[in-house]
């Protein structure tokens, strides 16, 4: 009774569109950089983390006044524990869980199960429940339970909230971690230089100054020489003391020296990338604009032609050359490989019109970047050059909706492409599996409880399949809707079109010699 309930309410969320537009508002507004309205909720919440440190810098000396303990109890508490649990909320879709499972049991006729969908929605909330901003998102809440004041210093767990929001400090921190295997071997020299000296200081030091008294005290003059910052508090009086100083005080020159050129290099290195980003936020701002792969000749035709065009841009191609010459020419383009599937993921089609056109001079890097753009989403249209006549059936097959060849007129057909959308092409689909059936074989070896049986006595339909046709042996003929009552031999190949998980129900069941 209970888990029919849960179910029923599953599928109730999971066809209304109020729930789901709902939730991809607040998804968007909290982790979606493209959302108009982002900008706003993060200025909030960077007002109430700086306001909530700021109180409790003013209350160490002062008396805080009783509107501003209630600003910070009510309004900054309450609010950071409704961005907590938004966030908990958005992370993933737990009815979507329920309503798949369920299907997948209702189509293969099994049971359902709810504790095990429950179980996959309790991982996936806690695995973000135990990630570190979801940690610090939780510290920042804890200020607000007052009875047990040491959980004030929780306040500054508000600070680090700001590595959510700004995104310069997310930039440096990205940098750092870029560089740190080369920044944990300076730390770990550090440390030994630090620890080696210290005891040096202490074994030379400690009869005859005065200052160094315990194995701490050489420590902290240790860091504090090797740093460059020489207090004075501490300082060595016997010559095999002086002769340490020397030498870590070098030491201490040359680590920072270390590491500040190794700081410098990973932000030059990052800048680039960082410019790179901006251009394509600012593209995935837009409803409609295009990805240009490749800056070849027939580029530069198409954008030379359409210079005042309306439509937003972006030109990417991985050599360097190419990439400066189109900034040199006035076009937006980032130096990366459109072949690769992380650069396409990188653009927004939710929300967009997309069309991508792969004029690389590669047939097969353009197939794979048209491949790569209908993996992310069937929406986006692919308009792709070909080399000859002789490629267009492979990309045809890779998806590309209009295909333009140096024999044709290029520019001709690539504004028809882009002014004349047409339907995609179901066979791309098909082939792919995408959102819809796949054909595939089904092997007597696999399935050997068919052979002997006729074709009539298998019932498809029940398993939610489409027979096309046979085989007769690894290299016979083909035959394309056999009659009923042929008989499966061994070897033969049985052409099938149905979803994934009904077809390898079939193997299983006649593998195992289950009845159907």
């Amino acid at each position: 009774m209970f888990s029919g309930l849960i179910v029923r309410f599953a599928f109730w969320l999971h066809g209304s569109g109020r729930y789901e537009k709902v939730k991809t508002l607040f998804r968007d507004n909290l982790s979606n950089s493209n959302s108009k309205y982002k900008k706003y909720v993060d200025s909030l919440m960077i007002f109430l983390i700086l306001t909530s440190v700021g109180i409790l810098v003013y209350e160490v000396r002062n008396s805080v006044p009783e509107w501003m303990d209630f600003y910070d109890i009510y309004i900054v508490s309450i609010l950071f524990f409704i961005e907590y649990i938004l966030r908990l909320w958005v992370d993933s879709d737990a009815h979507t869980v329920i309503v798949n499972d369920y299907n997948e049991c209702q189509f293969l006729h099994k049971p359902f199960v709810l504790s095990i969908s429950m179980k996959k929605i309790f991982k996936h909330k806690i695995s973000y429940m135990l990630s570190p901003s979801a940690i610090v998102d939780l510290l920042a809440i804890l200020p607000a339970y007052r009875p047990l004041s040491i959980l004030r210093i929780f306040v500054l767990f508000r600070v680090f909230k700001l590595l959510r929001y700004t995104r310069s400090i997310s930039h440096f921190i990205d940098v750092l971690s870029s560089k740190r295997f080369e920044l944990y071997t300076l730390l770990f020299l550090l440390v030994f230089i630090v620890f080696t000296a210290g005891i040096a200081i202490y074994v030379f030091e400690e009869t005859s100054n005065s200052s160094i008294e315990t194995l701490f005290d050489a420590f902290y003059w240790a860091m504090v020489t090797i740093s460059t910052v020489g207090y004075g508090d501490i300082s060595p009086v016997t010559d095999q003391g002086k002769a340490i100083s020397m030498v870590i005080i070098t030491s201490g020159i040359v680590i920072i020296s270390f590491a500040t050129s190794i700081i410098v290099s990973a932000f030059s290195e990052k800048l680039d990338e960082l410019k790179e980003n901006r251009i394509i936020e600012d593209v995935n701002k837009n409803k409609t604009f295009l990805v240009i792969c490749g800056y070849g000749q027939l580029a530069k035709m198409f954008l030379r032609q359409e210079e005042n065009m309306g439509t937003s841009y972006v030109v990417i191609d991985k050599d360097p050359m190419r990439v400066k010459q189109a900034i040199k020419d006035g076009y937006r383009a980032i130096n990366d490989d459109a072949s690769r599937y992380e650069v396409i993921s990188k653009f927004n089609v939710s929300y967009s019109q997309v069309t991508v056109l792969c004029l690389t001079n590669s047939d097969v890097e353009n197939i794979y970047i048209a491949l790569n753009a209908k993996s992310l989403s069937r929406k986006i249209k692919v308009v792709a050059r070909a080399t000859n006549s002789d490629m267009k059936k492979k990309f045809e097959l890779a998806g590309v909706d209009h295909i333009i060849t140096p024999s044709g007129v290029a520019n001709v057909m690539l504004n028809t492409a882009i002014s004349q959308p047409a339907m995609y092409n179901a066979i791309y689909a098909i082939l792919t599996g995408k959102d819809v059936a796949n054909i595939d074989e089904i092997h007597t070896y696999e399935c050997n409880k068919i052979i002997g049986l006729p074709i009539s006595a298998i019932d498809f339909k029940s398993h939610k399949m489409l027979f096309l046709g046979i085989q007769r042996g690894v290299d016979g003929d083909f035959v394309f809707n056999p009659d009923k009552n042929i008989i499966i031999e061994n070897d033969d190949i049985l052409l099938v079109m149905g979803l994934k998980v009904s077809i390898e129900y079939f193997r299983q069941l006649y593998a195992r010699g289950v009845s159907v």
